[in-house]
């Protein structure tokens, strides 16, 4: 039994530190690290929330390839119910070559494998039934999924009685609203990035972006705004917290690590500025470390960090 599902994409990251340049045509060039983690945005949470303490369970798709192997068994390893994983042996479990410039700053060569083939027909809401929230990750980057089919899984799971969540990841082709519109009015928790939530509004002061999304239908919007912290609005609540200054590693996965954080807060039923204070935190450790969850504490250790500097 899991009290959050993430349901979204799975990737195995091949990440890559220092690359300031990309070796040209023909030619080689050396990094100081090398290493293979788990990733995408719904493996990234799940992941950090197992490592915060919250019972999660997890919903995707994987290939039947050593990438796959390796997938199933880190979310297994981490304590996730991996059973709503699906295999398909028509397709590569999708992959992200991630070259971390030496300011943290990221780049991606991305595969979309797996993820492309995973359909509403794949989501078993048996598994979520003792679930309190189902939390949909990196929307944008499952095409079978994306828009309507989106729309109504979350729906279904709003007639069960779920707290619903969705986290977007970039729409390289452009899409935006209109796959995110049929969405919103069963969303709960919004929490996108700021420069995403912009190209779905075409607004960009984050009230501005937060009132469209809310006009929607989306109950609560968590923006994540990188060096600026992040900005939090309901319908009668606004609030802008700012970030934790810490020496930052690598950058990989703090969006979804803050939306662990603040599934935690959702869960535990906090209110908007203890919620965002907590998600920031929770980015702030994943920055810290290489990977995107390898940074991740406990729920005791990160309340600690955040005590220590209010």
């Amino acid at each position: 039994m899991a009290d959050i599902t993430c349901l979204g994409i799975l990737v195995a990251d091949l990440v890559g530190k220092p690359v300031d340049e990309f070796p040209g045509r023909g030619k080689l060039t050396l990094v100081d690290q090398l290493e293979l983690h788990s990733g995408g945005c719904a493996a990234n949470t799940g992941v950090s929330l197992a490592k915060i303490g919250i019972s999660t369970g997890i919903m995707g798709k994987v290939g039947t390839d050593g990438l796959g192997d390796f997938m199933v068994g880190v979310l297994e390893k981490n304590g996730l119910d991996a059973r709503g994983v699906v295999r398909d042996a028509k397709v590569g479990t999708s992959g992200t070559m991630v070259m971390v410039h030496g300011d943290g700053e990221r780049s991606f060569i991305h595969y979309l494998g797996a993820n492309a083939a995973f359909t509403e027909e794949d989501v078993d809401f048996g598994l979520m039934e003792d679930s309190k929230i189902l939390h949909v990750a990196g929307s944008f980057l499952m095409p079978a999924m994306d828009g309507e089919p989106t729309a109504r899984v979350l729906k279904k799971a709003r007639e069960m009685g779920k707290i619903t969540t969705l986290d977007t990841a970039w729409d390289s082709k452009g899409r935006w609203m209109s796959l995110l519109r049929p969405c919103l009015p069963y969303v709960d928790y919004f929490v996108p990035s700021i420069e995403e939530a912009r190209m779905c509004t075409g607004k960009h002061e984050p009230a501005d972006v937060a009132k469209v999304l809310m006009d929607g239908g989306v109950k609560v919007v968590g923006l994540k705004m990188g060096e600026d912290g992040c900005y939090i609005r309901s319908a009668d609540e606004e609030v802008t917290i700012p970030r934790f200054n810490v020496n930052a590693v690598d950058a990989l996965g703090a969006g979804d690590a803050f939306a662990a954080g603040f599934l935690v807060g959702v869960l535990k039923g906090w209110d908007l500025e203890k919620t965002g204070r907590f998600a920031n935190a929770v980015g702030a450790h994943c920055v810290m470390e290489l990977g995107a969850t390898t940074g991740i504490k406990s729920l005791d250790e990160i309340m600690a960090f955040v005590e220590a500097r209010s």
